[in-house]
């Protein structure tokens, strides 16, 4: 949606940056009478702060069944409010998104396990300790039994990140961006389709084209949209 980036308290008459507080309300004085000033942009970064330090509390005094229903009610409503487009400026994509996402697909496969082995389990407390802070496990960390978890949350995460991107190319068109941004999307279909069973190197090739193509754009970088299409040729 396209917002006004101030606002303007009609009380104090103080302004601020809605674009960093998320709120209407002033944080001088408290007053929710308030008016937007300024140009309207393109925003859709909510503020969404990520801390899972009562998720790893919970799960070191119970289990991770037990904590899976509050720590996936978290990492949805992270997930509802990261954006890519912050008062018209593309965002790359961040590590913290992918890791919130492959966090709340690999939870949900094993709180539904009658009896996740200890690789599993291991490989969910790996990823609680570190998501927080964009820290992901490396691919030779994931148990095979959660490879397709991996995939589709990667899926998951590229589909947001191309939404937010496709919007953004709209105010900023650029045509080989969006050719290259519709061949990534033919590949993401595929991947949902097949529930995320795909390799892991094909999973990180697809995160690494999504971030090729942002500094194709915003760096006006030839090679890093060579590097992008290069990538899902070698896909097919």
């Amino acid at each position: 949606m396209e917002i006004r980036g101030e606002r303007e308290c009609k009380d104090c008459g103080r302004q601020w940056s809605y674009y960093e507080t998320g709120s209407v309300s002033c944080p001088y004085c408290g007053s929710l009478r308030s008016v937007g000033v300024g140009d309207r942009e393109r925003h859709t970064a909510a503020q969404a702060v990520l801390d899972l330090s009562a998720h790893r509390a919970a799960v070191a005094d119970g289990t991770v069944r037990d904590a899976a229903p509050a720590l996936k009610s978290d990492l949805r409503e992270y997930i509802r409010k990261t954006g890519y487009i912050h008062g018209g400026e593309l965002l790359p994509l961040d590590d913290t998104s992918l890791s919130a996402h492959e966090l709340l697909h690999a939870v949900d496969v094993v709180a539904r396990s009658n009896r996740p082995s200890d690789d599993e389990q291991l490989y969910v407390l790996d990823l609680l300790r570190g998501a927080d802070e964009g820290t992901r496990p490396d691919k030779q960390a994931v148990p095979s039994s959660l490879t397709d978890a991996r995939g589709l949350a990667y899926a998951n995460a590229l589909e947001a990140y191309h939404a937010d991107l496709t919007m953004w190319l709209d105010d900023h068109p650029d045509r080989e961006a969006r050719t290259t941004l519709e061949t990534l999307s033919n590949h993401l279909k595929r991947v949902e389709a097949l529930e995320g069973d795909i390799p892991l190197d094909e999973s990180d090739a697809l995160v690494r084209v999504a971030r090729d193509i942002y500094t194709y754009l915003t760096d006006d970088d030839l090679d890093a949209l060579a590097s992008a299409r290069d990538q899902l040729s070698a896909l097919f």
